[in-house]
C-alpha cells in the first residue's frame, strides 16, 4: 500500500488570520485573534475529528442497514494552560437516532470509527516534522 499525499496551502491574511486551501480550491479561514472572526486552529482540529468520525459512523450504520435519520457530534477539548497548550482530553459525544437504530449498533459503529477507521483520531499522536524554506525578499506584502 502506498502513502496518500495530501496538500494544503495556508496563506497569511494579516493579524492572526490565515486562509487554508486545498488543491481543489476549497478554502476556510482560521483566526487566532481574540476575539476571533473565524474558527480558531484548535477548534478546526476538533471539527476535523468530528467530521472524520461522523463520516465513518454514517457509512458503518448504512452498511448495517440501520441508517441514522438524525445525527450530530458534540466535541469538547480541555487544553493545557502552559504552552504548547495541547489538548489534554477530548470528549466526542455522538448523538443520533433513526427508526431501526439500536444502542448496540450505534455504539459498535462509533467504536469502530474511533479505534480503527478515523484517520484524524489516529493522527492526534502522529509525529510532526517541521521544515522551513526562506524565499528571497521581493518587496512589501499585501497583508
Amino acid at each position: 500500500m502506498s502513502d496518500d499525499l495530501q496538500r494544503v496551502r495556508v496563506e497569511y491574511l494579516g493579524e492572526h488570520r490565515f486562509r487554508a486551501s486545498n488543491q481543489a480550491g476549497f478554502a476556510l479561514n482560521t483566526d487566532g485573534g481574540d476575539p476571533a472572526k473565524d474558527l480558531k486552529p484548535m477548534e478546526i482540529l476538533l471539527a476535523a475529528l468530528g467530521g472524520c468520525t461522523g463520516i465513518d459512523v454514517v457509512d458503518i450504520m448504512r452498511k448495517k442497514r440501520t441508517p441514522l435519520a438524525r445525527y450530530r457530534i458534540e466535541i469538547e477539548g480541555v487544553r493545557a494552560l502552559d504552552h504548547p497548550r495541547r489538548f489534554l482530553t477530548i470528549t466526542v459525544r455522538h448523538v443520533g437516532s433513526g427508526p431501526d437504530v439500536t444502542e448496540a449498533a450505534f455504539q459498535h459503529a462509533v467504536g469502530l470509527s474511533h479505534e480503527r477507521y478515523c484517520s484524524v483520531s489516529a493522527s492526534l499522536s502522529a509525529t510532526v516534522r517541521a521544515e522551513i524554506h526562506l524565499e528571497p525578499w521581493s518587496g512589501p506584502s499585501g497583508a
